[in-house]
């Protein structure tokens, strides 16, 4: 159920011949393998991605699963990030698979040649004025999250820390996930990647519980750009249920937003339509969760013109014979 149906209780109508969005960009980069049994395994997640992208209707972007040629991959990397658009309303996903290092200071992914470090992809990413995920598979890769935490921006570590540096199998569980029907949890007809982290987190979790295993990997989700980052175990659902020591806001609302493969109704929204549903949906969310702090009459008086922006933002995008 979309959040309009959540509110309203009336179902949306599902457009009988939906647009392609188009316009996501997703890059794929598969590091250095390190060892001969970990290149096939990077290569199947990769391609994961790559099937999720064709479901989607996304632009997929690889690296690292070609021959090592006269550019490093760090450097076509850099290269790539610099021709994408940087103001649009179509999102942007970067998914790192592989391995990473941290010396104490630095934490960096490892790449075939020079790697690349969370300080280089922080300098990278700054021009970017659009929805923009982040998502680092690797171990030792929690540092990224306080590195590239930002406003509208998402980032997923597979640990909580550079400390957790044994092999991550988060990446596989998420690229399984990310357009997999039964990681729907809300069953909106699509796969959020707040949806697809929950999911993969529990697959880690039961992992290691199932081989009786101390877990060396401890996934974080970041989208309020406070870089702090939210586990998986704070949520029932889709909804954060606990609240951190110091009060700081939780994550996932804007992640639940991020669909690689979209519904038919997201599908035949055009980004810039989306962009502002989505900033509306945002404004219901922060009302919801401050409504203890209203009349139930000023709650509602508030909540109203919301909802209706958004009810005409669908009206937009259902076919005529659907009204």
């Amino acid at each position: 159920m979309t959040l309009l149906t959540l509110l309203t209780g009336a179902a949306a109508t599902e457009p009988e011949n939906a647009l392609s969005p188009g316009s996501q960009t997703v890059i794929v980069v598969v590091g250095a393998a390190g060892a001969p049994e970990y290149a096939p395994q990077f290569a199947r997640w990769a391609n994961l991605w790559k099937q999720a992208c064709a479901k989607g209707d996304a632009e997929f972007v690889g690296i690292g699963l070609d021959p090592n040629g006269g550019t490093s991959d760090r450097a076509r990397l850099q290269e790539i990030l610099a021709k994408q658009p940087q103001q649009t309303a179509a999102p942007l996903w970067l998914v790192l698979i592989g391995h990473g290092t941290f010396d104490g200071q630095v934490a960096r992914f490892n790449l075939r040649g020079p790697d690349v470090s969370a300080n280089d992809l922080a300098e990278w990413l700054k021009p970017m004025d659009r929805p923009l995920a982040v998502i680092n598979t690797a171990s030792a890769s929690g540092p990224f999250m306080k590195e590239l935490s930002a406003p509208g921006r998402i980032v997923v570590t597979a640990t909580k820390s550079g400390f957790e540096h044994n092999y991550a199998r988060f990446g596989q569980y998420l690229a399984e996930a990310i357009a997999q029907p039964q990681a729907d949890l809300d069953k909106d007809g699509q796969t959020s990647l707040l949806e697809a982290y929950l999911t993969a987190s529990h697959a880690v979790a039961a992992f290691y519980t199932a081989a009786g295993r101390l877990a060396t990997e401890h996934a974080l989700l970041d989208d309020n750009s406070d870089a702090l980052g939210t586990p998986a175990d704070w949520f029932r659902g889709i909804r954060p249920v606990r609240k951190a020591s110091d009060d700081a806001s939780l994550d996932g609302y804007r992640a639940h937003q991020f669909h690689l493969v979209p519904s038919p109704t997201e599908a035949a929204m055009p980004p810039e339509l989306r962009a502002k549903r989505d900033q509306l949906e945002l404004q219901i969310i922060e009302l919801r969760d401050a409504r203890s702090q209203y009349s139930q009459a000023d709650y509602f008086s508030k909540l109203e013109p919301l909802v209706r922006e958004i009810a005409a933002i669908y009206e937009q995008v259902r076919p005529s014979g659907n009204r």
